[in-house]
C-alpha cells in the first residue's frame, strides 16, 4: 500500500484541489494535516481520507509525523510527502515507489527518493550549488539530502531513522533528517527522471548578481535559529555548517536593508539569533 500525506497552511485551493484530486488517484490513503488558522474547506470522499486540523500550527515536522503516523496505522508500505504547492503527474506515485521497490530487491540502502524539482518561479530545475552526487544507480541519484515535498518514503525504515524532529519546527526538517538516515547507512536519492514542479519561497529578488527567494518575515526566525542550531550536531555535514553560516552576514544585510518589512524582518533576525545561541527551539511564540 501507498500513502500520501499533504500539509496545508492556508492554501491557494485552485492549486491545492489539483493537487489533492492527482493524489487521491495514485494512493490507497491520505492523510491532510491543514496548520491553517481556519479549517479549509475540501470536498472530497471520505474514504481512506484523514483530515487533521490544527488552527495555532504545529509546524512542519509535527504535521508530517502527524501524517506519517496515519500510514503506518493504515499499513502502507511507502509514504508520500507533499506541500500544498507542488504540482504532480498522473503517475507520480507509481514512478518513485517502482523505484524504490527496485532498490529493495537489489538490496540498496535507500530509505527515500525525491524528484527533480522544477522551480514555479523560474520554470528551471533546481540545481544545489554546493551539494554533490554520491551514488548513482540507473534511474536514481543518492544525494546528500532532499527536500520533504515529493519525498517517497520506505516506511520500514521509520523506527530506525526517527520520526521529524518537531524542536525545529519547520526550516531544516527535511534535510536534517535525510542526514540522520545517514547515520543509519541508509541514503537518500532523486529519481533522474521523474520531475515536479514546485513553489520555493514567496518571491524572488537579486543582490550582487545573485538572485535568491524571499519568504514571509516569520519564517527569517527559524532560518537564522535552525542554522545555529544544526551548525552544533556532529551528524551535520561539514559543507552544510560552512556554507550557511558564511552567507548569514549577506542574508542579514539584503533583509535588513533591501527587502520590505525592514524592522519586522529586522526583529525575527534578530530573535532568532538570540534564540540560536541560547539553545531555543519550538515554535517562535513559545518563545517571544
Amino acid at each position: 500500500m501507498i500513502g500520501a500525506t499533504v500539509i496545508l497552511y492556508k492554501p491557494d485551493m485552485g492549486i491545492t484541489q489539483d493537487l489533492l484530486e492527482a493524489v487521491l488517484k495514485q494512493v490507497d490513503v491520505v492523510s491532510i494535516v491543514d496548520n491553517s488558522p481556519v479549517a479549509t474547506e475540501l470536498r472530497f470522499d471520505k474514504t481512506n481520507l484523514h483530515y487533521h486540523h490544527f488552527p495555532n500550527n504545529i509546524g512542519i515536522a509535527a504535521a508530517h509525523n502527524v501524517g506519517l503516523r496515519d500510514l503506518r496505522a493504515a499499513g502502507c508500505e511507502y509514504g508520500m510527502l507533499l506541500d500544498q504547492d507542488s504540482t504532480i503527474d498522473e503517475d507520480f506515485a507509481f514512478r518513485l515507489s517502482s523505484l524504490l521497490v527496485a532498490s529493495k530487491v537489489e538490496k540498496r540502502p535507500v530509505v527515500a527518493i525525491g524528484p527533480r524539482i522544477i522551480c514555479s518561479f523560474s520554470e528551471k530545475t533546481v540545481k544545489p550549488r554546493v551539494q554533490r552526487e554520491v551514488l548513482v544507480y540507473d534511474e536514481i541519484v543518492c544525494v546528500t539530502q532532499i527536500i520533504s515535498s515529493g519525498m517517497m518514503i520506505d516506511l520500514s525504515h521509520l523506527e530506525a531513522i526517527g520520526y521529524k524532529d518537531e524542536s525545529l519546527f519547520i526550516d531544516g526538517v527535511d534535510h536534517e533528517w535525510c542526514w540522520r538516515a545517514k547515520q543509519q547507512n541508509l541514503m537518500v536519492a532523486i529519481a533522474d527522471k521523474v520531475e515536479m514542479i514546485h513553489r520555493l519561497g514567496d518571491s524572488r529578488s537579486k543582490f550582487a548578481g545573485i538572485t535568491y527567494k524571499v519568504g514571509s518575515p516569520v519564517r527569517l526566525y527559524y532560518q537564522f535559529r535552525n542554522i545555529l542550531l544544526l551548525s552544533r550536531r556532529g551528524y551535520v555535514p561539514k559543507y552544510w555548517k560552512t556554507r550557511n553560516l558564511c552567507v548569514l552576514p549577506i542574508r542579514f544585510f539584503a533583509n535588513s536593508l533591501l527587502q520590505d518589512r525592514k524592522l519586522e524582518r529586522l526583529k525575527f533576525m534578530l530573535c532568532g539569533l538570540w534564540d540560536g545561541i541560547c539553545k531555543k527551539d519550538g515554535a517562535f511564540s513559545d518563545n517571544w
